[in-house]
């Protein structure tokens, strides 16, 4: 048993109560902009507390068609200097300030947490709907790292589509990177953005 888990295998799990704060948290829930991301992250216990919740989602087959890698530390600067390189084999005369860019890219939180899609070929599970299992995954990653007072931002950008990162993640042949999940703690606080118009995105039958 984790120790932010109160059921095993098996146990019943009674409806919960009192969810108007759930539905208050759904209703304001933003990005953070990985500008607006600095240290602390989440400590090792947080972040998995963080990843176990958001691998609990609709899973067809219960085939977990994604996988995750934490990016901490040095490792972060490590592969800066490799988004650099790629950046000036495609643009040997990519200006300073845009190298500089490449190179501190993932250093903009101190947790970054790569999502791989890692479709299961059982036979029987559609590979679309493992892909929306993998989406929904990293939804519920921003909303774990929300609800634990965290802010975070689910980037893809270039290097979420080039073979040399994901080589250096260590994907295999089958996989690819859904993108690219920053975590930190926002240094100033979200403002409201513009939403979509909901009488635009109703049919009714």
């Amino acid at each position: 048993m984790t120790p932010w888990s109160q059921y095993n295998l098996g146990d019943e799990i009674p409806p919960p109560e009192n969810l108007e704060p759930v539905l208050e948290f759904l209703s304001i829930r933003r990005s953070s902009l990985a500008t607006n991301l600095e240290s602390p992250g989440p400590t090792q216990q947080e972040l998995a507390r963080i990843l176990t919740i958001a691998a609990r989602v609709p899973d067809h087959r219960r085939l977990s068609p994604f996988r995750f890698i934490v990016i901490e530390g040095d490792r972060r600067n490590t592969l800066g200097d490799l988004c650099l390189q790629v950046a000036l084999q495609s643009n040997p005369e990519l200006p300073e300030p845009l190298q500089h860019i490449e190179r501190t890219r993932l250093l903009r939180a101190p947790t970054i947490i790569a999502v791989a899609y890692s479709p299961k070929h059982d036979g029987k599970t559609p590979e679309w709907e493992q892909t929306l299992a993998c989406g929904a995954c990293c939804y519920n990653l921003l909303l774990a790292a929300k609800a634990s007072g965290f802010g975070a931002q689910w980037i893809t950008e270039w290097l979420t589509y080039d073979n040399t990162i994901a080589s250096a993640l260590g994907l295999l042949d089958h996989e690819r990177i859904a993108g690219f999940i920053y975590i930190g703690t926002n240094k100033e606080p979200l403002k409201e953005r513009a939403r979509p118009d909901l009488a635009k995105l109703i049919t009714y039958l």
